[in-house]
Formats: C-alpha cells, sequence, structure tokens
C-alpha cells in the first residue's frame, strides 16, 4: 500500500475529520481512507449538465401536484410589505 501526506488542511477541517472518525470509531487515517473509498466509488457523471437536469427532474417530481406560489409574486409582496 502506498502512503499519502495531506498537507495545508484547514484547522476547522482538521477538527471535522477528528470529530466524524470519533463517531466512527475510527482513527483520522482511517476515517479519511474511508471518505476517499467512499467519493471515488460513486460513479462520475459523464455529462454533468445531463446528471443536473435529472436531478432536477426529480425534485420537480417530488413536488408535482402541490400548490405553488411564482417566485415573481413573491418577490412582489415582499417589496410591498417595505
Amino acid at each position: 500500500m502506498a502512503d499519502m501526506v495531506l498537507r495545508n488542511l484547514d484547522d476547522d477541517l482538521k477538527q471535522r475529520l477528528r470529530e466524524r472518525a470519533a463517531r466512527h470509531g475510527r482513527s483520522m487515517s482511517a476515517e479519511l481512507r474511508a471518505i476517499v473509498a467512499e467519493a471515488l466509488a460513486r460513479p462520475e457523471p459523464a455529462d454533468p449538465v445531463e446528471e443536473f437536469k435529472r436531478l432536477a427532474a426529480k425534485v420537480r417530481a417530488l413536488s408535482a401536484g402541490r400548490p405553488q406560489t411564482p417566485s415573481e409574486e413573491l418577490l412582489r409582496q415582499s417589496r410591498d410589505e417595505r
């Protein structure tokens, strides 16, 4: 196995990694390995624009049939309240 060094890690990020590792009962190194393995196991979309459109359609489907207020109406109402 190869070794890697992660330099210039923000202190806040390091603390969050430490806390996450503790929650999972792992060392920081083991947690980093798990994060990298999980991230690389996800397939990258061939076309990010198509992936966005697919996800947008999925979100729209979640609210299908529900009454919705057009954004311009909400903006107008907000301006009128000022």
